[in-house]
């Protein structure tokens, strides 16, 4: 009888380590596909990051890239505690998980309140930044985000384009007689800016559009962060029964 239990356990052991070994090979590829999307999120959408009064958007992309960099080194501790049976490496690899959780909990409970926020935010500080910063010096970032947000959105001024009228660049010798910026033109030509004719520019404001466009991005970011953060309580799951197993079987 003895020793029909210790093959039971035996056998409920090896099953624990493979359930835990194919979830660390899951794992390790949610971790590369956080760690994209971060990446991603800095690298590509970067440009209308200077638009933003809040760091609340930078920061929920940057605890992704960590995340997801600590998840795939978390991956290859979880194979190497669960073959060579150590539970001191599981009781490591147990906190990891639980800090990758909270981590990526915390990514998702910021992109929620940010995307509840953003509308107010952008009210109240996207024209501001537009015609105050516009092709200022020290602003090289928001002007290079302004011109291509208005020309891949089809949009000029955060409102309209009576906006630019505010600009203090319109107003100074630098515009050149232009009323507004070249980039709100329907074709982009130098000094195209000068004649603010429908037929010449575009109209509408950016503000929807930004706002839409970033609302899209928080989504894919919280929802990445929660989903791989309920796949991990299966791991966490999984690491104490091994570890229980492991310690019956050691006694």
């Amino acid at each position: 009888m003895g020793e029909f239990n210790e093959k039971k356990s035996t056998c409920g052991t090896v099953c624990l380590k493979y359930l835990l070994f194919t979830f660390n090979c899951c794992f390790w590829l949610a971790g590369l596909a956080v760690m994209a999307v971060g990446i991603w999120t800095l690298a590509l959408k970067s440009d209308y990051i200077s638009l933003l009064a809040s760091g609340t958007y930078l920061a929920t992309a940057y605890i992704l890239v960590v995340a997801g960099i600590v998840v795939m080194v978390t991956g290859i501790l979880g194979c190497c505690a669960t073959f060579k049976e150590r539970r001191n490496l599981l009781r490591l690899y147990f906190i990891l998980l639980l800090i990758i959780f909270l981590l990526e909990i915390l990514a998702g409970i910021l992109a929620y309140v940010y995307y509840q926020q953003l509308n107010t935010e952008l009210k109240e500080n996207l024209k501001d930044t537009m015609t105050k910063q516009y092709h200022q010096p020290g602003h090289e970032g928001v002007t290079r985000a302004v011109d291509k947000l208005q020309q891949e959105f089809h949009c000029c001024g955060s409102n309209n384009s009576q906006d630019w009228q505010d600009s203090e660049w319109i107003h100074s010798r630098e515009a050149d007689g232009r009323l507004v910026p070249d980039s709100c033109c329907k074709t982009v030509v130098t000094h195209c800016g000068r004649r603010d004719h429908a037929s010449n520019i575009y109209k509408g404001g950016c503000i929807t559009k930004l706002e839409t466009f970033i609302q899209e991005h928080l989504r894919v970011i919280g929802a990445v962060g929660i989903g791989i953060a309920c796949v991990q309580v299966f791991g966490m799951i999984f690491t104490c029964c091994l570890y229980k197993s492991l310690k019956l079987e050691h006694y």
